[in-house]
């Protein structure tokens, strides 16, 4: 179909294309210059003595963030099972298991209220996930960590750039925080991601275990006027560092990262507005004085006499791009076999899922893209 409309798209602009060229004729196709500049601004952007450590994606992220804090086999790790496979796996990486708490069924995120109840002499850390773009209640997941003497590892892949009361996610007082610039996130490097903390040892073991355990990077080696082939390995690490092509396209994106929250939020007040009175449930905003990410825009269909599948089969045919975020983790083969999990054991989560479409939501549509998506919605739910 020659005008179909996709789920998503990135907006690259020509800042970006010249950058990438720019690297490439400059011989540092890995990590270089462009990398260190682009963890520089980005600690800068999120402020308040942050640190950024660059990866290639926000699993990479997630893993070198849960085994810096000390995860390791036996240890359990609270989550929600709404969420990419990703969150979870990370945890399996390390020998630990995911606990899974249901979530809020009216935000889609983490329901706070029970958390305590999934805590065990096992539980090392919580990993809350921002939904959407829509921040999680931070005050009560921090001060339940507190009581506890939990870790706290916020998976921020959907949150650039969200706020808790006030303040950016990424300023509060997590232990560590993690972004992901996959090519449909609010900004976009391909793949790629950042952790950022404010507690400089767990700065340092992210940097070594990025890089094969190595006591120096290979940047730091290859510029250095002097003799410096030398490297200890101190650890066996992984293979997660960010190259200067990808940190090219990510030092423009940051740049335009308010604008592009900005677009979103007025592309979702458009859909807000023009889907009132359809048998639909909006997504929830933030609450005032607060930033929601808008990196999805989520409905759920509500006794409108089609299934969630055949809207999207019919939205698909009419040439409108829509998907689910997320297949709970509970009814996937895996994690129901590893952990004999029921697909009633979160409930939430399940009656969620059932009736969820993202609609399309990016900065490259136009108003008559977004008015095509309304009035195909129309269309297709007989209205």
């Amino acid at each position: 179909m020659n005008n179909f409309l996709p789920f998503a798209l990135p907006d690259i602009g020509e800042d970006e294309i010249n950058e990438v060229v720019s690297s490439l004729r400059s011989g540092w196709l890995t990590t270089g210059p462009r990398t260190k500049q682009f963890e520089e601004d980005f600690a800068t952007f999120i402020g308040e003595g942050a640190e950024a450590i660059s990866v290639n994606s926000a699993t990479a992220g997630l893993h070198l963030a849960l085994e810096s804090i000390g995860v390791g086999p036996g240890d359990e790790v609270i989550t929600t099972p709404y969420t990419f496979t990703a969150t979870a796996e990370v945890v399996r990486y390390l020998g630990a298991h995911p606990v899974f708490v249901d979530i809020s069924h009216d935000t889609f995120n983490i329901d706070v209220t029970k958390i305590e109840a999934a805590i065990t002499p096992r539980t090392k850390a919580i990993v809350p996930v921002h939904f959407g773009g829509l921040s999680c209640d931070m005050g009560a997941i921090l001060a339940i960590a507190k009581k506890h003497g939990l870790m706290v590892v916020e998976d921020a892949a959907h949150a650039l750039p969200a706020t808790w009361e006030g303040k950016l996610i990424g300023r509060l007082d997590s232990d560590i925080v993690v972004y992901s610039f996959y090519a449909t996130k609010t900004i976009t490097t391909g793949e790629g991601g950042m952790v950022v903390t404010r507690n400089p040892a767990l700065a340092k073991r992210c940097r070594v275990m990025r890089l094969h355990g190595m006591s120096r990077d290979a940047f730091d080696r290859y510029t250095s006027t002097k003799p410096a082939w030398h490297y200890d390995i101190i650890a066996p690490g992984f293979k997660y560092n960010l190259t200067d092509i990808a940190s090219s396209i990510g030092i423009h994106q940051l740049k335009k990262a308010w604008s592009f929250q900005e677009k979103r939020q007025q592309m979702a007040y458009f859909y807000d507005k023009s889907l009132a009175g359809l048998p639909l449930i909006l997504p929830p905003h933030a609450p005032a004085g607060d930033v929601h990410a808008w990196h999805l825009y989520v409905i759920r269909l509500h006794n409108c006499g089609i299934s969630r599948n055949d809207f999207i089969q019919q939205m698909s045919e009419k040439g409108i791009g829509c998907s689910v975020h997320f297949i709970p983790l509970h009814i996937q083969p895996y994690w129901s076999e590893t952990y004999n999990l029921k697909p009633s054991d979160f409930p939430n989560a399940l009656a969620v899922y059932e009736k969820t479409v993202s609609l399309p939501l990016y900065t490259k549509m136009t108003s008559a893209d977004q008015e095509r998506v309304v009035n195909t919605v129309r269309t297709v739910l007989g209205r």
